[in-house]
């Protein structure tokens, strides 16, 4: 088969093919032959209808098949032939003449990795203190938060339940009563003129009192208007911290109750979240950084690919969320930069990883898959886990060869390092 290979604007390249139609109608006589042992035509018993008839029924389905297959192995073997890596897949578009085909397509980027010792990295440097333990637990404390029940005037804090009805001008308004209704006071779920109003009451205690809603209030239709609301207190809830204690403990997996034991635990997984944290922050330095040294045109077509894919991903979990097909009005272009993005960066680790030979070695494997297994309750059977499926094994692979690529740049690149308290790093400072 002829070819021709043109340059075209950027990756863009075209080859002319031009297709032996001999051979074409050669092999379309053979497969018209083979299907007319077997092929069912009204009128004729399976494989007695003439080949004329089976000509005009199947000649051109199978006529462009034939043409596509011929047209798909030319078009590998001259791309192989000129030593060309496609990226994507090519358009056919027909020529001058029966045979004359072109394909158009791009090819991927030859990437030159740039000079790494330009890229600066901040690295954070974090050291779990007791203080982080404790705060650690005041928030498993206050997750387990519970109420009981006081006979005494409500307190911020307190949880109070209440009937209450409201009327404007003497009448109901929608959304103006309810009966045992829970309020956390202080918490700002209401008004804060209606919470005020509450405290110091007891359980049985009932009250009248007015209230103006506020002018930019979401109900529109009581935006500024006054209020007469009959409020009567039907129970008043204390907060109740649990204590730090072996009941505590067990409750958070610490079988024998060792409050020790249960603080060293909370500070391992705050050193592996930490760790956690700190190797993202310096993955995305580098990436931006080896993106930014080493400039280079990205293949249209693998960003298209990946955008259509983040698209689907993001149909899909909105789906899971419980939104119809009907609701969801997202486009693919708002998936272009991150699309590009991302296939910039995988062309770009490739080309690392081949140029300068970095592998994930099964012992990195195994420590990462054991470093996962950490937070569950049988380490062992997690690290079964990932080695019972190749895919399973593969992503982390994946996983421990970023890390590697990583590890080769920080080598190399401008690496400051900067305290930080685990505060700031989980942006709660």
């Amino acid at each position: 088969m002829h070819t021709q290979v043109e340059t075209l604007e950027g990756l863009q390249r075209r080859i002319t093919l031009q297709l032996n139609m001999a051979e074409v109608e050669t092999e379309v006589d053979r497969r018209l032959r083979q299907l007319s042992k077997t092929v069912r035509i009204a009128g004729f018993r399976p494989g007695k209808a003439p080949l004329k008839i089976v000509a005009q029924r199947y000649g051109s389905e199978i006529r462009g098949e034939v043409m596509g297959e011929a047209l798909q192995r030319g078009f590998a073997e001259a791309a192989r032939a000129h030593n060309l890596a496609v990226a994507g897949v090519p358009r056919f578009d027909r020529g001058e003449g029966e045979a004359a085909f072109s394909a158009t397509f791009e090819v991927f980027p030859e990437i030159v990795i740039g000079d790494v010792s330009q890229i600066k990295v901040t690295r954070p440097v974090v050291e779990v203190t007791d203080a982080d333990v404790e705060r650690t637990l005041e928030i498993l404390r206050k997750q387990r938060l519970h109420y009981r029940a006081v006979d005494r005037e409500a307190r911020t804090t307190d949880r109070v339940h209440v009937d209450y009805v409201g009327r404007i001008g003497g009448e109901p308004f929608p959304g103006g009563e309810a009966r045992d209704y829970p309020i956390v006071l202080g918490e700002g779920r209401t008004l804060k003129e209606f919470e005020a109003q509450l405290l110091g009451m007891r359980p049985g205690e009932e009250k009248r009192f007015e209230l103006t809603f506020p002018e930019d209030y979401f109900a529109k239709a009581l935006a500024g208007k006054t209020a007469t609301f009959e409020v009567t207190v039907k129970a008043v809830h204390e907060a109740h911290l649990p204590e730090v204690d072996a009941d505590f403990a067990r409750s958070l997996g610490i079988d024998d109750g060792d409050v020790a034991k249960l603080r060293a635990e909370i500070a391992a997984n705050l050193r592996r979240e930490a760790k956690r944290r700190v190797q993202a922050k310096v993955k995305e330095q580098v990436m931006q950084g080896l993106l930014e040294v080493t400039p280079f045109e990205v293949p249209k077509a693998l960003v298209a690919m990946e955008r259509r894919a983040l698209l689907d991903r993001a149909v899909n979990e909105l789906k899971a969320r419980g939104m119809r097909d009907q609701d969801i009005h997202l486009k693919e272009e708002v998936f272009e930069p991150q699309a590009k993005r991302r296939v910039a960066l995988s062309l770009l680790l490739d080309e690392l990883v081949r140029s300068q030979n970095i592998k994930a070695e099964p012992e990195q494997v195994r420590q990462r898959i054991e470093e996962f297994a950490q937070s569950y309750e049988d380490p062992a059977e997690v690290v079964a886990w990932y080695y019972q499926d190749a895919n399973r094994l593969r992503e982390v692979e994946s996983l421990v060869l970023e890390d590697n690529v990583v590890d080769w740049v920080l080598q190399r690149a401008q690496v400051t390092d900067e305290p930080l308290s685990l505060e700031a790093l989980m942006g709660n400072a």
